[in-house]
């Protein structure tokens, strides 16, 4: 059968439904999944699902490839990705695949997949790709299937380990996705007043896109939680791995920032201990990280390599500015939105400091988003390397995930994203001007890399 190479990603496969991802392909695609996992010992392997409209065909064709290298299959039903995770590490299972397109427009569709405790990703995702290449698929074992509810015993798990204070007021964005109905009856039982938004799951997601780090997707949460005068707003994306906040006035804070928050809370009784973020973090972060007695680690993006890391480091909080949060701080060390969430209305309500206040005394930076720009998987990552060597001339760069160049007021950043076929830029400085000084030269360096590649 013929399969697009190009679906193996950095972190997970993902493609665009009925054009990369048939049933057909879904089902090699769970068989190579069950060989790998048969291969490493393991056999009993959870399946979840997102709300996508593709989901369900996707399971019942992953879960017979599964079944036919011999892994009994049990079906999780439609989760958030973090269930699928806390299956693994709570529940004992020995590998797990979860389908979701997480936050890509309702084309795509895609897998996550965990041997033990691990989430494949770099080389380990290519070897899936050779097993189907080479042949070498186990067949005609015939597993078992059974289902299983899991999100009663997640839902007591969380509760009973967050503590709130006092009553909140808070609303709940789930941009139609898995996290909406997980979440709201965690956040009544904390005792919070929960206004809800678009917390149904329909995976045409009518509302919004389910993507919190896009300011549009997040118009309708801010203008609520200004209306209902509420103390905190949550989004989540598609999958439920990835969270956005809104503070009480209506701003929205960013992961790097969100992390500034659990920073300061897990330090006061564990001094000393590593926090990690990435290459596209405020720098004031790893400053504020640095002053509380913390070690700031700088890593590579992506949640598979962050998790990796937080083993290394014994780290005990990680976080990307896209809203990956990880706590290994009375959890497991996985990324996870709702719990995430629970944490910081825990947070919140230990003090009558507004959130908008809580960041008050950190210096002033000012900074970009995100920027995209397109560049085909077949010259992205060479254009960064042009970048690097122009910038180094100059200035000192990080590049443990494309460059991050160190400037007298500021830094700019410019890597190859792991998912799209795109650079990821971003820019922070001390003034506007300076931020938009150094944007134009970086953005010019990139445009000359671009120009001489012939791309």
């Amino acid at each position: 059968m013929e399969i697009n190479p190009n679906i193996f990603r950095e972190y997970d496969l993902r493609g665009i439904v009925d054009k990369d991802l048939t049933p057909g392909v879904v089902r090699t695609l769970g068989q190579a999944m069950g060989t790998y996992f048969r291969g490493q010992g393991r056999r009993r392997t959870a399946v979840g699902r997102d709300c996508r409209l593709s989901s369900p065909a996707y399971a019942q064709a992953l879960s017979a490839g599964l079944r036919a290298a011999g892994c009994d299959v049990v079906d999780l039903g439609t989760i958030p990705t973090p269930l699928l995770y806390f299956a693994i590490f709570y529940k004992d299972f020995e590998a797990g695949v979860m389908i979701t397109g997480s936050h890509n427009p309702p084309e795509y569709n895609g897998f996550k997949i965990m041997s033990g405790h691990d989430t494949l990703y770099g080389e380990t995702i290519q070897e899936i790709y050779r097993l189907i290449r080479d042949d070498k698929l186990l067949a005609d074992r015939e597993g078992t299937t059974a289902a299983y509810d899991l999100v009663p015993e997640y839902r007591d798990y969380v509760v009973a380990g967050i503590k709130p204070a006092r009553k909140l007021k808070v609303v709940i964005d789930a941009g139609n996705g898995t996290g909406g109905v997980v979440a709201v009856p965690i956040f009544k039982r904390l005792g919070a007043d929960v206004v809800e938004l678009f917390c149904e799951m329909d995976g045409r997601f009518p509302n919004h896109h389910p993507d919190p780090t896009l300011p549009e997707a997040m118009e309708t949460l801010i203008r609520t939680v200004r209306s209902e005068k509420a103390d905190l707003g949550i989004a989540y994306d598609g999958d439920a791995d990835r969270i956005g906040v809104v503070d009480d006035e209506g701003h929205l804070i960013w992961g790097d920032q969100i992390l500034i928050f659990f920073a300061r809370d897990i330090l006061k009784s564990n001094p000393g201990r590593a926090i990690i973020s990435e290459v596209k973090a405020t720098k004031v972060l790893y400053d504020e990280i640095a002053r509380l007695g913390g070690k700031p680690v700088m890593y590579r993006t992506g949640h598979s390599l962050i998790k990796k890391k937080i083993k290394e480091e014994n780290a005990l909080l990680a976080g990307e500015m896209s809203g990956h949060i990880f706590f290994a701080d009375r959890w497991f060390g996985f990324d996870d939105a709702i719990y995430s969430s629970a944490r910081l209305y825990e947070l919140l309500s230990a003090t009558d400091v507004k959130l908008s206040a809580m960041l008050a005394g950190l210096p002033k930076t000012f900074s970009t988003p995100e920027i995209r720009i397109y560049a085909s998987e077949e010259v992205k990552f060479k254009i960064v390397d042009e970048v690097r060597a122009e910038l180094a001339k100059k200035y000192p760069v990080i590049d443990i995930d494309g460059v991050r160049a160190l400037m007298p007021k500021g830094w700019g950043l410019v890597r190859a994203s792991n998912t799209q076929a795109a650079l990821v830029l971003r820019f922070e400085a001390e003034t506007e001007a300076d931020l938009a000084a150094i944007q134009n030269e970086v953005k010019g360096a990139v445009e000359r890399a671009i120009h001489r590649l012939g791309s």
